[in-house]
């Protein structure tokens, strides 16, 4: 790796020991995927994934105090993950026993070295920081140095940033000195597309669906996708956004994937069109029937496959604004078909917090809790990763949720249907 007379200077200690370890450690990841140079971030704040206090995290804890104690503040603010606890969102007394005793025992404490080292705000903890009521929507072209791969694969996919698939603590290295290696989803070559998905489905296919299908197609290749602008339109409006949003991190988790072009959709995709296609590029075809085999290959692995399901989570990925107003809109429709008042399972539907915040000063507010259901700004993943949590039934329309926990997925017209009392 070629480094500039600045960065060889850091890396040999002229600007602290601490610094000098952070590009150390950069580089070395960079010399890993054959990086060529590092190059300067260029975004206004950066993202951190690492946002729960667990108890077995004391490596991060003592990382971070090093780096507080030596003086070295991030070059930028930053947004970070959501919260993992909620008093508001159901658990029962063993099940909040394990959550404050031997779990997150240290979120407060985390939570201070955080803001000391350069948090957004007390509120800017959520995956889906693009999100205008957030603040942290990068500009096309932007570099990065994210690490959540849900908004990873956002940012580069519907906003046109550039940001590898990074890994927590080198997201916030990067930002301490200011660049990342230059490999990958950086450079232009590796957002070229090595697979052509045709959509022929003959309905709009469910967002976390279509994304988990081509996920574990194409795993950490780039996807063309083609056809579903036919199902979405050719503006990223509200309505498509969070439909990619849903779409793009599925893609992440069942996968591994970083970026994907939507053919008249998204940035690069409507600019270059089909020349981002690479030479020799494969094929892969989504019809009805391959959504149905792809959801049918689910694994169920409640310990009673039959059992009523005890909870159910919506929005992982964070849902947006205009989702939450969708959402209350489909379940008083439901509810009065279905001759009930409130959902007949205990629901939670997650946002960020200045989402929430926007969607209080609605008139759906008000209407969304006459429904019963809960809003909260955790993490889902994080609260099943209670072993007395994970024992539970719990329902989700998230194909992440589902692939990193024991919670089983619906989709959303399912689970629209289970928790308003009707029968799939």
């Amino acid at each position: 790796m070629i480094l500039t007379k600045e960065q060889q200077a850091i890396l040999d200690g002229e600007h602290g020991e601490t610094l000098a370890k952070v590009m150390k450690t950069l580089v070395m990841y960079g010399d890993a995927f054959e990086a060529e140079k590092l190059v300067p971030i260029t975004s206004k704040y950066n993202h951190l994934v690492t946002s729960f206090g667990l108890k077995v995290m004391s490596p991060v804890y003592d990382l971070m105090q090093k780096i507080l104690d030596a003086g070295v503040a991030s070059g930028q603010k930053f947004s970070v993950d959501p919260r993992p606890l909620d008093k508001n969102v159901p658990a029962n007394f063993l099940q909040n026993f394990v959550f404050n005793k031997f779990m997150y025992t240290k979120q407060s404490f985390y939570e201070d070295q955080l803001e000391k080292l350069g948090l957004m705000d007390k509120n800017a903890f959520t995956c889906t920081c693009y999100m205008d009521e957030v603040g942290n929507k990068p500009k096309k072209g932007d570099i990065l140095s994210w690490a959540e791969s849900s908004a990873v694969v956002y940012a580069n996919s519907v906003l046109g940033a550039r940001c590898n698939r990074n890994s927590g603590i080198i997201d916030i290295m990067g930002s301490i000195v200011g660049y990342v290696p230059y490999f990958g989803l950086l450079t232009d070559e590796g957002r070229r597309a090595t697979w052509i998905v045709k959509v022929e489905t003959t309905k709009k296919p469910e967002a976390q669906l279509l994304g988990s299908a081509i996920g574990m197609k194409v795993m950490e290749d780039v996807p063309y996708v083609v056809g579903l602008d036919k199902w979405i339109g050719s503006e990223l409006n509200d309505s498509a956004c969070a439909y990619l949003k849903d779409f793009g991190a599925a893609t992440a988790s069942n996968g591994a994937v970083g970026l994907y072009h939507i053919a008249g959709l998204t940035p690069e995709a409507v600019e270059q069109g089909e020349s981002l296609i690479a030479e020799g590029a494969r094929e892969y075809i989504i019809d009805d029937a391959e959504l149905e085999r792809v959801k049918a290959g689910y694994p169920v692995i409640w310990k009673n496959p039959d059992a009523k399901p005890k909870l159910c989570f919506v929005g992982c990925p964070h849902l947006s604004l205009e989702q939450l107003k969708d959402w209350t809109e489909k379940l008083e429709t439901e509810l009065k078909k279905n001759g009930n008042k409130k959902v007949t399972i205990p629901t939670v539907f997650t946002a960020s917090p200045g989402v929430l915040a926007a969607f209080e000063k609605t008139e759906y507010a008000p209407r969304l809790k006459a429904t019963g259901v809960i809003t909260s700004y955790i993490c889902p993943l994080m609260y099943m990763n209670n072993p007395l949590c994970k024992k539970m039934p719990v329902i989700t329309s998230s194909n992440k949720l589902r692939t990193y926990t024991s919670a089983r997925y619906y989709t959303d017209a399912e689970i629209l249907t289970t928790i308003t009392g009707g029968k799939i």
